[in-house]
């Protein structure tokens, strides 16, 4: 499998009266078509290296790369517009405009991008949510939908611009058991079926013993990976 992502000695410090270290010299690859857990206690870490991976933080030191791009010397405009191209974003909370329908939620990232008309941008995420099972609930506002249903609308959000990596943080930390099934599922479709890279942070070992492998942060510092 062709590397999508390497980070070595990736580090994170806080520059507080006492400086805080939220990940140390951490150092992993991520493949194509990989289906990858960051597990971790509470406060080790898991969140703030998956905002490094995605572009939302920068390192205080150590390197970065995506489809070989050293992400390093990029200004704010190349991240956001990489992070547009090339990266999804799923959370915990899926942070739907509650003003938006489920279709114009999805349409964001998309008129961001400013790639496609009105038209192609509609039907897209049409097509989005119709896959994701939501064809029927596009034009409903979240406050209309399930948990899950929300959950999977956040996900059509994240394949919005057709990235090849997607990021999870804790995407099924506030669903009962069902819905975080199908929102287990949907991630694991992405992989199988739509050749996607996910990454996910998850406080669920047995959720993460299901996916392909686990990358495992204490106090911030890699502890062990399990293929």
């Amino acid at each position: 499998m062709t590397a999508l992502l390497e980070a070595r000695n990736l580090t994170r410090i806080l520059p507080e009266t006492i400086p805080v270290t939220l990940v140390r010299d951490v150092s992993l690859t991520v493949a194509e078509r990989e289906f990858v857990a960051i597990t971790g206690p509470s406060g080790s870490g898991k969140s703030s290296l998956l905002y490094l991976l995605g572009l939302l933080d920068r390192p205080t030191s150590g390197t970065l790369t995506i489809e070989g791009r050293d992400t390093g010397p990029m200004n704010d405009a190349e991240l956001a517009r990489t992070r547009l191209e090339m990266l999804g974003f799923v959370f915990q909370f899926h942070f739907l405009l509650p003003e938006f329908t489920a279709r114009q939620n999805v349409e964001i990232p998309m008129r961001k991008l400013g790639r496609l008309s009105r038209r192609q941008m509609r039907d897209r995420a049409g097509d989005l949510l119709a896959m994701l099972g939501l064809a029927d609930h596009c034009d409903k506002k979240p406050y209309q939908l399930s948990g899950g249903q929300r959950q999977r609308v956040a996900v059509a959000r994240a394949l919005a611009n057709d990235p090849p990596m997607v990021f999870a943080d804790e995407p099924t930390g506030s669903l009962d058991s069902k819905s975080s099934e199908q929102v287990f599922q949907t991630l694991r479709d992405l992989v199988s079926e739509r050749g996607k890279t996910v990454v996910a942070v998850t406080h669920d070992l047995d959720m993460a013993a299901r996916m392909d492998r686990r990358i495992h942060l204490v106090d911030g510092m890699l502890a062990d990976a399990d293929d």
